[in-house]
């Protein structure tokens, strides 16, 4: 018995160029249907999340290395979510929130400050998925380019905008891996940042296209042409269309890995060059006082006295310096013009009696007591200067000896907006009314950096947050070697007042964020800040634990590294004396600047100006 077999209908696989054409023609044409922004949400929320844990007061640094990868997920797919901006927003609060909540504890007008600051950071993150896809998907620049670019020129924005707040840089997170950091030498903190991106893309674009199908992050009912259907997928168009997903590569991850390994060498090159000379034997002075707006009149000699009593200590250990912390010598220091009549002053100051200008008991209890120590003497101070426009107050830091008297003042030239200046105070008067400081209230800030010379050595004094703003420092390094000397910076000296923020994570940070200016620059230095965390950073970055450390409560020698926790001590009297290591090295950071975070930046710019034609073709 014969049985028929109906015909079985061949699929055509030989398409004209036409054919082909004109299916992804009608491909293109059929409507695009954006996906919801749950899947958006989740990874944007996933980095936010895992940021915060790598910095303090988590600091599991290793965490850092992944924590971009869930935006960069996001990069990849050809087609946005819905909201993708504000999901991607509220991954930048669920970081910044969180980690700049010590902003809080400073005054309880500062909620708003702490509040207002974390979204501006917030918007980083959307901000940068959005010029990286530019640069993907416009552009056709790989991921492992674009995305390190994009993230770095965000960070120096960041850096000078607003005055500028250039803490936590994802670089800041490996501040241990001492040869990883060495770069920063080369182009500062912002190349430890751009391997880690670099890096993490490379993770990101091995992520397989079926997890982010999983996620809902595409839309996988697109209707396909009717003469495409008989074709496999592949002959057709490429896996990047049909999956709207830039596909998976591996060169990307060699590439990483391949930058990486050279960083890791150069470091080690480096650390190996170092040839760490003793210089001056520096005593720190840590006080362990809450700062206040207004501290009452009883509370300043029992301060003082502190000081003192930690001073006494450090004698001990014969100090070349003595460095107090920022402001801690509470009483102002004044100036007028020479032979300025009484009647001058009321005229220029008449709120101000003429007796205060008059009163030499501030310059001569400040070298009475430099003169008992035997040593210089580096006091944080208020300067208040009578001039021809009226009263000049600023936030100093003065170099004194017994031979010289007052050698040395700076005025700390970058103030902190709403913390020492009221911004707009002129055209935006109103804005005073959030803050807790009356409506004329305001710092002069310094015109220039001042080098102190004592002995054989040179020191270049910054002032509270100074030390984390790294444009600064490196300009006041350089500008130091272009004087009549021509000699540079042996080390650099702090004076923080970080009492504002009861112990919490910000003191950590703050130290951590200051590491990175001793390597940039390859010059020590030194920290001395009340409540702490006061420390010496050599030239390669390592936080070093002192010679001489002595609990001013108990008398007992200790160690800045509470061995129990593994935290660095705060909130505690201390005189820690330690000798400085002098760095014989330079640095090409000093020498040229922020060339390469510029270049990131000018890439920024550029995607930026290209992303409205990008939106509409899309």
């Amino acid at each position: 018995m014969s049985t028929t077999t109906a015909p079985r209908s061949q699929p055509v696989t030989d398409r004209s160029v036409q054919d082909i054409i004109a299916a992804a023609r009608a491909q293109k044409k059929q409507p695009r249907t954006r996906v919801p922004m749950r899947g958006a949400l989740l990874l944007s929320l996933a980095s936010g999340l895992l940021f915060y844990l790598s910095f303090a007061p988590v600091e599991f640094s290793p965490l850092a290395w992944l924590a971009p990868v869930p935006l960069l997920c996001l990069v990849r797919i050809e087609q946005p979510t819905r909201r993708m901006g504000w999901a991607c927003y509220l991954g930048g609060l669920a970081f910044f929130a969180p980690a700049l909540q010590w902003m809080r504890l400073g005054d309880p007008t500062m909620y708003i400050a702490w509040l207002a600051l974390a979204g501006y950071l917030a918007m980083t993150f959307p901000v940068a998925v959005g010029l990286m896809r530019v640069a993907v998907h416009r552009w056709k620049a790989p991921l492992v380019i674009a995305a390190p670019l994009i993230w770095v020129g965000l960070e120096f924005a960041r850096a000078h905008l607003m005055t500028g707040f250039a803490w936590y840089f994802i670089g800041h997170t490996q501040y241990r891996w001492l040869e990883l950091i060495q770069i920063s030498d080369l182009v500062g903190a912002y190349g430890v940042s751009f391997i880690m991106i670099a890096s993490a893309a490379a993770v990101a674009g091995m992520i397989p296209i079926a997890w982010i199908h999983r996620l809902g992050l595409v839309d996988t009912n697109q209707p396909m042409p009717a003469d495409e259907t008989d074709q496999p997928p592949v002959t057709i168009r490429p896996a990047s269309l049909i999956d709207g997903v830039t596909p998976v590569r591996t060169w990307p991850v060699f590439a990483a890995l391949g930058l990486l390994a050279a960083v890791w060498g150069y470091g080690a090159v480096r650390r190996g060059q170092a040839d760490f000379q003793p210089g001056p034997r520096v005593a720190m002075i840590q006080g362990n006082f809450l700062a206040s707006l207004r501290i009452p009149e009883e509370k300043l000699m029992p301060q003082f006295l502190m000081h003192m009593k930690l001073t006494g200590l450090a004698v001990r250990e014969q100090p070349d310096l003595i460095v107090w912390p920022e402001g801690m010598f509470r009483w102002p220091l004044t100036s007028v013009p020479a032979n300025w009549t009484d009647e001058q002053m009321e005229q220029a100051a008449p709120h101000v009696p003429v007796a205060f200008w008059h009163d030499t008991n501030v310059p001569r209890t400040l070298v009475g007591e430099a003169a008992k120590t035997g040593a210089a003497m580096i006091y944080g101070i208020g300067c208040v200067d009578l001039t021809e426009t009226g009263v000049k107050q600023t936030n100093s830091a003065i170099l004194v000896n017994a031979e010289r008297g007052i050698a040395g003042r700076y005025d700390k030239m970058h103030l902190v907006p709403f913390g020492e200046y009221i911004p707009f105070q002129k055209s935006l008067p109103w804005l005073s009314k959030f803050t807790p400081y009356p409506p004329d209230f305001g710092l002069a800030a310094g015109s220039q950096a001042v080098v102190f010379d004592h002995a054989k050595w040179r020191m270049a004094p910054v002032i509270c947050f100074e030390d984390t703003v790294p444009h600064l420092v490196r300009n006041i390094v350089d500008g130091a070697t272009k004087g009549d000397t021509e000699r540079p910076v042996d080390l650099l000296v702090n004076l923080s007042n970080d009492g504002w923020f009861h112990g919490s994570s910000g003191l950590d940070q703050h130290l951590i964020t200051s590491a990175f200016r001793a390597v940039e620059c390859r010059t020590p230095l030194v920290r001395a800040v009340n409540t702490g965390v006061s420390a010496v950073v050599d030239g390669d970055g390592a936080i070093r634990e002192p010679d001489v450390m002595i609990d001013g409560d108990t008398l007992k020698k200790t160690t800045l590294v509470d061995p129990k926790t593994g935290r660095w001590r705060k909130q505690l009297n201390a005189t820690l004396v330690q000798t400085v290591p002098l760095d014989n090295r330079r640095s090409l950071y000093v020498r040229y600047g922020d060339w390469f975070a510029m270049l990131c930046c000018a890439t920024c710019v550029f995607c930026a100006l290209t992303a409205v034609p990008f939106r509409r073709a899309s």
